[in-house]
């Protein structure tokens, strides 16, 4: 069950991260440097925008990870 709302949570987490914060992002690390082709612009838009979104789905698998951990019922000891 913990892997369930890890896996859940990470991709709530990814899928709003996705949609409100990673092309915003992108672009603004994209407006802080000048380049000599638009082929060098799409690529570190791209890469921003990946590299947002892979760290959005980790912390959202973290943070499933944990609240899966507290619902864990633990056996009672003999």
């Amino acid at each position: 069950m913990r892997y369930l709302i890890a896996m859940i949570s990470g991709i709530i987490v990814a899928l709003g991260v996705t949609v409100y914060l990673s092309t915003p992002v992108a672009s603004w690390v994209v407006a802080q440097f000048s380049f000599d082709s638009p082929d060098q612009v799409a690529d570190l838009h791209s890469l921003v925008f990946m590299l947002v979104n892979v760290a959005a789905l980790a912390v959202g698998w973290m943070i499933g990870w944990a609240i899966g951990g507290m619902l864990r019922s633990e056996p009672p000891l003999e």
